[in-house]
């Protein structure tokens, strides 16, 4: 596959809930509303439904920004080699991350080369919380198709969130480290 062949998105990011998830949780709040619902009146739920509707959403869309790194990398389901002082640096995307794009390079690049790589598509690094969504969205991805992204800490070192397979076993790897990146892996972007 040619470096440029990504022209539309390959996965939502981790801001873009999928129908079947949306469904999913409609399906565990109806069903636990449902099982209590002798414990509300009527007349309550409604003033909550017309005029806290906001309120109920906000404090919702809130507990989807209160999971840390590791609890991220615990729900990819995969085998963790990890720096735990890495994990706790992992950057979180901001809201207008939509969409996230694949490349491969298809050959050894440093980081700082891939950075390079990534401008010349008009992209950015992901951030790993959107990579990790991509992953546990479909674990099958990164068998075919290794996959990570990079973003500097605090001293300006180097840092992955890598996402593969290794004969039977599927890994999630969050180091520091300046090895580069070999041919096969496949970069994670977003729009600049």
């Amino acid at each position: 596959m040619e470096d440029d062949a990504m022209a539309k998105p390959m996965f939502p990011s981790e801001d873009s809930l999928t129908d079947g998830q949306i469904g999913k949780f409609q399906e565990i709040i109806g069903a636990a509303l449902r099982k209590r619902r002798t414990e509300f009146l009527s007349a309550p739920a409604q003033i909550v439904l017309t005029i806290q509707a906001q309120d109920l959403q906000k404090d919702t869309l809130a507990l989807f920004r209160k999971l840390t790194p590791q609890q991220v990398l615990d729900a990819t389901g995969r085998k963790q080699y990890v720096t735990n002082s890495v994990v706790e640096t992992m950057p979180r995307g901001v809201d207008d991350e939509k969409d996230i794009y694949f490349f491969p390079v298809c050959r050894y690049v440093s980081d700082d080369e891939a950075e390079k790589e990534y401008a010349l598509r008009g992209f950015k690094p992901a951030d790993p919380y959107s990579v990790a969504r991509v992953n546990i969205d479909d674990p099958v991805f990164a068998d075919t198709h290794p996959n990570g992204t990079h973003w500097k800490d605090a001293d300006g070192n180097w840092c992955y969130a890598a996402f593969h397979r290794l004969y039977d076993e599927r890994y999630v790897s969050v180091y520091r480290d300046d090895y580069g990146w070999r041919d096969r892996w496949w970069f994670a972007g977003v729009p600049k």
